[in-house]
């Protein structure tokens, strides 16, 4: 059973309880096979989050101490895991344990194929490579000079500015620091792959947050409290000096 099957039939299933929720007939489903499309439905969503994040059945059965057969049982629904077991899958796959009994798959979701890689790195090559030329542009600096200053041949600084050869990690840090640039300023800032690196970067300094704010801002009924402090802090000075002068008044 695919992806795009499991989730239709989960979906028609959903659609009957809903009918008979209203008042209608419905189709009679045995208990039996309710649990059954369920476990199909917990194996598809399950092997979807493995190949996203590019993980063996190995990998995950080394994770929870059992076997890759047991695993790829999970994957087929003859078999279903239980909830720690989902938990740490979920920790370690990357995705909320609630993807495992939802119907929107990843692949789906962020129209992933296998088969991009490739050109995913040539694009990103040439991005890089457009990056650095236009950083020494800025300040008038010519290949000489960088070639010069980062021990790096011109005609290899030349070969990364056209995207014809990937800039090494520990050689784009040294160009970024002679640019005047952050590494930061190299990364994909668009696309599926972009916006989960800013995701990430945005949890890490979510959870570098004192204990009692990140309690605050992720309870959803403070989401108010959120949005009037964004407002205020998007406020002309002026405008947020008198909004304190007259909280000041009422208090007084």
């Amino acid at each position: 059973m695919d992806f795009k099957e499991a989730s239709a039939r989960l979906k028609a299933r959903q659609a009957k309880e809903a009918q008979a929720a209203e008042g209608a007939q419905p189709t009679t489903i045995s208990i039996a096979e309710a649990y059954r499309l369920r476990g199909k439905m917990v194996g598809v969503m399950l092997r979807d989050a493995r190949l996203s994040a590019e993980r063996t059945l190995e990998d995950c059965a080394r994770l929870l101490k059992v076997t890759p057969e047991e695993v790829e049982a999970w994957e087929y629904g003859d078999r279903v895991p239980s909830l720690p077991q989902l938990e740490l899958l979920a920790y370690y796959l990357g995705v909320p344990v609630s993807h495992f009994w939802g119907t929107d798959t990843l692949e789906a979701a962020q129209g992933r194929h296998f088969d991009i890689q490739a050109e995913y790195l040539a694009l990103r090559n040439r991005m890089v490579g457009a990056l650095l030329r236009q950083a020494r542009d800025e300040l008038g600096m010519t290949l000489e000079e960088l070639s010069q200053g980062s021990a790096v041949p011109v005609e290899q600084l030349q070969a990364y500015e056209l995207g014809e050869t990937p800039v090494p990690i520990h050689e784009l840090t040294v160009l970024a620091n002679l640019l005047k640039k952050n590494v930061s300023y190299f990364l994909e800032s668009s696309g599926h792959v972009g916006e989960w690196l800013a995701i990430r970067e945005e949890w890490k300094h979510f959870t570098g947050l004192p204990e009692d704010v990140r309690r605050f801002a992720a309870n959803p009924l403070n989401i108010g409290f959120i949005e009037i402090a964004i407002m205020l802090s998007q406020m002309p000075t002026d405008k947020l000096r008198r909004i304190g002068e007259s909280v000041l008044n009422i208090t007084m």
